[in-house]
């Protein structure tokens, strides 16, 4: 056996290890699917985007603006899966309550927006 095949076939093994074990980490990492805290902040999140896009396709928010709203919703689900992941899949009431107050004023910013 060559150099070459030992080589080939040492990445195939070693990739195939590293298949397996990212698929265990992620099947111990899946969050508990319809927690209720959870599906209520992932909602928001959506409402909020389809508000964007209806202010995008009315003309009454900007480009600009729907791109600074969509970074806050962006982060506010970023902190809400990192929330999630200490938590297996979960969201501690004060954490709800925190998301729900930065959805909040991403919401009344958007309304005020949409106003001018």
């Amino acid at each position: 056996m060559s150099l070459r095949t030992t080589l080939r076939r040492s990445l195939i093994a070693l990739l195939a290890t590293s298949a397996l074990a990212a698929t265990g980490a992620m099947a111990q990492a899946t969050p508990v699917p319809h927690h209720p805290r959870v599906n209520e902040v992932n909602k928001r999140v959506d409402t909020q985007q389809q508000r964007i896009d209806k202010g995008v396709a009315n003309g009454t928010i900007t480009g600009k603006q729907a791109a600074r709203d969509e970074k806050h919703d962006a982060n506010i689900a970023q902190r809400a899966s990192a929330d999630e992941a200490r938590h297996n899949g979960h969201l501690t009431k004060k954490e709800t309550r925190r998301l729900n107050r930065s959805e909040n004023r991403n919401s009344r910013h958007i309304r005020k927006q949409r106003r001018h």
